[in-house]
């Protein structure tokens, strides 16, 4: 018979020492071992707790991405890397489909104009002038000249965070959407919230080539 249920002399009943009494929280014994039971005990407690956002919450930020033009899940997982809101959205005329013509497609010109509640940047390449783009899209608050691949890192990082800087912006708070080669990068220059591909943020809608 094992130690842990020991027998009484009358009809074989448990001991009142081998069963919790009565206000007992199921809890770990204190016995040898305790600490380790401890653990085990309270990591099975938080596994039991619920595991979502209150619904107001979640209510709030369904909300906020669909202001950003982004689905909830995308949206989520930038703001949890982040750790706070999304105030800005850094598009590279790449990704814009901007190439000679400094006036936007239609689909990303819908896009950018039902943005609520964030700056709308655009970083552009030759033979595009920022202020010509800026000029004809009204869509589009503010624009600069893109970081080109011969230039290093501390001039890249000069360019992104500066544009930031000049709307009020933090790193952390900017979201950068490109489309080509090394446009990546900028994110982790500029130290922004994250990088998404063209594709990914406007879909399959924007009919991309």
């Amino acid at each position: 018979m094992s130690r842990g249920c020991k027998r009484a002399s009358d009809g074989g009943r448990p001991t009142l020492g081998s069963v919790p009494g009565l206000g007992h929280n199921g809890g770990p014994s204190l016995e040898p071992g305790a600490l380790w039971r401890t653990h085990a005990w309270r990591s099975a407690q938080k596994k039991l707790m619920p595991n979502t956002l209150p619904k107001l919450v979640l209510q709030m930020r369904l909300k906020r991405a669909a202001e950003l033009g982004m689905d909830y899940k995308t949206y989520a997982k930038v703001r949890q890397t982040s750790g706070q809101d999304v105030l800005g959205l850094l598009f590279s005329s790449n990704a814009l489909r901007l190439l000679k013509d400094p006036r936007l497609p239609e689909v990303e010109r819908a896009r950018l104009a039902h943005l609520k509640r964030a700056e709308r940047l655009a970083l552009t390449y030759p033979p595009l002038r920022p202020s010509e783009v800026a000029r004809v899209n009204p869509e589009i608050d503010a624009a600069d000249t893109a970081p080109v691949f011969t230039e290093g890192w501390t001039e890249m990082r000069a360019k992104l965070q500066g544009v930031m800087r000049q709307r009020g912006l933090s790193g952390a708070s900017v979201l950068v959407i490109g489309d080509a080669p090394l446009e990546n990068e900028w994110a982790a220059a500029g130290r922004a919230a994250a990088y998404l591909s063209a594709a990914e943020y406007f879909g399959a809608s924007a009919r991309r080539p």
